[in-house]
């Protein structure tokens, strides 16, 4: 992760930055993190947890390739987290939140591929918001949980619809690799209470709705996981998905936008599947 040029740089080459759009990337055999300044990213001195420290070393955007912007030791979902996707599955709301996990090994990154199971049938999208945890979150109150928050992402909650029905929990369902889409950065400066957020399948808008429409706030998820486990810097809360939820097939690109991040963009293909570069 960049070391050697690390080794190199005096305290007077750091500089603290509270407010940014922040990636981790690829270049050249090397793997770092870096913040957006237009066509520049910006290499940061090591992760940004729990704080991002910004080095005067410069790469060109088109020179990286953008990785998932985190490694969570684990990604913490929502099930039903919205009002109107428990209207449309005529379900009644949960009396707690209502978790599951994903694995790390799910996490995929802008531009990537979402490979199809062999064994579902019905692979659908599921558009969210994700929280990126900054610092070691145990038992935290909901008036101090946004102390706990490094930034947001857009995600995509990938489900096999139909294994998902036939199984008594969600882990095989929710946990085939590459079914975590993360990205395309974090962004540390937003007010997540009033975001719309969409998702789009080739071209054609398949969820729309907002973040106001949340069952549980983001303090309130993040209050109740920390008094079940301990959140990890880097670690990933994917808030839930809105109304509209539907199947993708291989050869499709779907597409998660959220009002002040961007658009995470991903393929769906077959195990060996070569139309994508």
């Amino acid at each position: 992760m960049f070391l050697s040029l690390f080794a190199n740089l005096e305290d007077k080459h750091l500089e603290y930055i509270p407010y940014m759009k922040i990636i981790r990337f690829s270049h050249e055999s090397e793997e770092g993190y870096g913040i957006i300044a237009g066509n520049t990213v910006k290499v940061l001195c090591g992760t940004p947890f729990p704080d991002p420290v910004v080095t005067e070393l410069c790469l060109n955007l088109e020179e990286v390739t953008i990785l998932a912007p985190c490694e969570p030791s684990k990604i913490i979902a929502m099930g039903l987290n919205y009002h109107s996707h428990a209207r449309e599955m005529d379900l009644k709301i949960p009396n707690s939140p209502l978790t599951f996990l994903k694995p790390p090994t799910s996490v995929i990154g802008h531009e990537a591929r979402i490979i199809y199971p062999s064994s579902s049938a019905r692979v659908d999208y599921e558009g969210e918001l994700a929280v990126v945890i900054k610092k070691p979150a145990w038992s935290v109150s909901q008036e101090k949980a946004y102390d706990y928050v490094l930034g947001y992402s857009c995600f995509n909650d990938v489900t096999a619809r139909d294994l998902q029905q036939q199984d008594s929990q969600w882990t095989r369902a929710k946990g085939f690799d590459t079914f975590a889409a993360l990205g395309p950065w974090i962004e540390t400066d937003l007010e997540p209470g009033n975001l719309v957020i969409e998702t789009w399948l080739n071209n054609q808008i398949k969820q729309q709705g907002n973040t106001s429409d949340l069952i549980y706030s983001i303090p309130e998820i993040i209050h109740f996981i920390s008094n079940v486990m301990t959140l990890m810097p880097g670690d990933v809360i994917a808030t839930g998905t809105p109304a509209g939820i539907g199947p993708m097939k291989p050869g499709d690109c779907v597409e998660v936008k959220i009002q002040g991040i961007g658009t995470l963009r991903n393929y769906v293909v077959t195990n060996g599947y070569q139309g994508y570069s």
